[in-house]
């Protein structure tokens, strides 16, 4: 919620897309929740805690999203905690969504803190796009997204430390993964 009064600016549909079709350079996400229930993805998550194989088209239209943005140079960055043992949630993000985006050009990396504290991550999703725009992802604890909401005036300088900090204590998907 904005400290000045004003209200917030809470991004959806349309709006929100525009943010992944129209950045310029960088495009760097902070994943800090283990648990995330978002609707669209309910039956995929079920059908992989049942046991199915992964449909051939899984993520496609996402997967082009990345390809096209690594095509023109543009970098796409994602930063994972995780706590083991991993959930079923982050199961299917290991096994399901994060090999694809890495093979499509995400540089996918993870910070596991559970041998270790906190190097000082905050508590909160983001995305921080061209290194000058930060929208704020809130979620209920059930992992269920509450809203986004684009940050008016942020402080860059903390997200970019939160960011590089993120990056400095990770390692990238595929060396975690072995």
């Amino acid at each position: 919620m904005p400290v000045d009064g004003s209200s917030p600016v809470l991004l959806d549909g349309d709006e929100w897309q525009a943010y992944f079709r129209d950045f310029k350079r960088s495009a760097f996400r902070l994943e800090v929740h283990q648990i995330y229930t978002m609707p669209a993805e309910a039956e995929t998550v079920r059908d992989f805690l049942a046991g199915a194989s992964m449909p051939e088209d899984f993520n496609a239209p996402w997967h082009q999203t990345i390809r096209d943005h690594a095509a023109a140079g543009r970098t796409m960055t994602r930063a994972k905690v995780v706590r083991r043992p991993l959930t079923p949630y982050s199961r299917y993000l290991f096994e399901w969504c994060i090999p694809g985006n890495v093979a499509a050009g995400e540089d996918y990396q993870i910070v596991d803190l559970t041998d270790r504290p906190n190097p000082g991550l905050p508590e909160q999703d983001f995305w921080l796009f061209d290194e000058s725009t930060v929208v704020h992802l809130d979620y209920r604890p059930d992992g269920t997204q509450i809203h986004r909401e684009l940050i008016q005036e942020p402080k860059i300088g903390k997200y970019l430390a939160w960011r590089d900090l993120a990056l400095e204590s990770a390692l990238p998907f595929s060396v975690y993964r072995t």
